[in-house]
């Protein structure tokens, strides 16, 4: 099994670092798994995790079979985050391990669970789709607008006239 590691550590808790990447090597060591990758971050689980994404490109390029990871907060920054990330490796057929969970999506249970989160996952986007139509039907409601702003083009001819009233007013370059 091809096996990418994710270690993430934040600015104050950058002595588990080594800890993550001992743990995870010695799973992929114990799985006879090659280690493809091995990406580590430090910073706020909210900035860009450029690292993270390298990693599922390669997930897509399916040069892994696997993404381990010491435990589900290192890798997701939110449970939104966390599920649509292991939707997409579910769907993608790449397995996902958390070992501080002991979650791994490589296994039937494992596949179980993995099916659980996509439903959680749909579950979590017909709810905002319905408040977004809720939303947006009380805007019609009070008479709001919604989407986007409206464009200009109906008022080209205000435009000019301003424009050619600030291009009279304008003193000369000539002197």
């Amino acid at each position: 099994m091809k096996m990418g590691l994710y270690a993430r550590v934040s600015t104050h808790d950058q002595q588990t670092l080594t800890l993550q990447r001992d743990a995870m090597e010695a799973y992929a060591k114990q799985r006879g798994g090659s280690i493809v990758m091995m990406v580590e971050e430090v910073g706020s689980g909210v900035s860009d995790r450029v690292h993270r994404e390298a990693l599922m490109r390669a997930a897509r390029r399916r040069e892994i079979d696997a993404i381990v990871v010491w435990r589900l907060d290192r890798w997701g920054r939110s449970l939104a985050d966390l599920i649509v990330a292991l939707q997409e490796l579910h769907e993608l057929g790449v397995g996902f391990i958390s070992l501080g969970e002991a979650l791994d999506f490589t296994t039937p249970t494992g596949h179980a669970m993995a099916g659980l989160l996509a439903i959680f996952a749909q579950f979590e986007r017909d709810i905002l789709r319905e408040r977004v139509k809720a939303g947006i039907a009380q805007a019609r409601w009070r008479g709001g607008r919604h989407g986007r702003p409206p464009p200009v083009a109906h008022r080209v001819d205000e435009v000019r006239q301003l424009y050619a009233k600030a291009s009279v007013n304008q003193p000369s370059r000539d002197g």
